[in-house]
């Protein structure tokens, strides 16, 4: 089972490559346990260090399941940051592959699903980790028995 610490090593970790692909980091002192919702990111506060509570997180059920959104916000470093959970019912996918300029991680908490990245559908359970690249074609599918719900952390760097 995927842990906080688990997600939020990879949230850290994603931060710092981002930062470091930058050549630059702003620090910038907020600290608030709010979720943020989407707005424009012009007029949005800056994300600081905070906490996301499971049991607080509202669950929206849609045509493949169901989906948990955590945050969208900017931080110091990246023009947005996004967070959402995702439980995808048996036989069902949440759209078509497809490909975006942001990059994200998908990291499976429970359950087993195939993904789809360089032409290969690869199938990977509970605790791997997904790293989407930049406007390369990616998606996933449920093809097992029972539901499975993963993480997904986005990211926008500034200019993107």
């Amino acid at each position: 089972m995927i842990t906080r610490r688990d997600v939020l090593v990879a949230l850290f970790t994603a931060t710092c490559t981002t930062v470091v692909a930058m050549g630059a980091a702003t620090v910038v002192a907020f600290h608030s346990s709010v979720r943020i919702d989407a707005a424009e990111p012009q007029t949005r506060p800056v994300l600081g260090s905070a906490t996301f509570d499971w049991d607080s997180f509202k669950v929206t059920p849609n045509e493949f399941g169901s989906q948990r959104q955590i945050l969208r916000a900017p931080t110091a470093t990246l023009d947005e940051l996004e967070m959402h959970v995702t439980t995808l019912l048996p036989g069902k996918t949440s759209h078509e592959p497809h490909r975006h300029a942001n990059e994200e991680l998908v990291i499976i908490r429970e359950g087993t699903l195939e993904t789809f990245a360089n032409n290969t559908w690869k199938t990977v359970g509970s605790g791997s980790v997904i790293f989407n690249a930049s406007n390369e074609l990616h998606g996933v599918r449920n093809v097992s028995q029972a539901p499975v719900t993963y993480h997904v952390v986005n990211w926008k760097s500034p200019g993107r």
